[in-house]
């Protein structure tokens, strides 16, 4: 910050509460994944793709641009691992 600036901060509302339902999503979407058990590795890439589209919105709302793309690639990337899981379980 440049001296003499005034950070501001912001105060979301409306949406404070799907934020941390993402969090916790993204937590549990986490957790399952990490544990290496591929029988469930669909719901733990299902979970997280709850999670980033909760993120996504959250990024839109806020105009945070690269938040929402980041939020955007990773939600292509839980897609796919859903449908990876399909298919080699099919």
């Amino acid at each position: 910050i440049a001296k003499g600036k005034i950070m501001k901060i912001r105060y979301y509302q409306g949406i404070s509460g799907i934020r941390w339902l993402g969090f916790i999503l993204a937590m549990a979407g986490v957790y399952i994944l990490s544990g290496a058990n591929t029988e469930v590795q669909w719901i733990g890439w299902s979970i997280s793709c709850m999670s980033c589209s909760i993120w996504l919105y959250a990024g839109i709302k806020d105009q945070d641009i690269p938040r929402a793309l980041m939020e955007f690639a990773y939600l292509c990337l839980a897609l796919r691992g859903v449908y990876n899981w399909i298919q080699i379980s099919g």
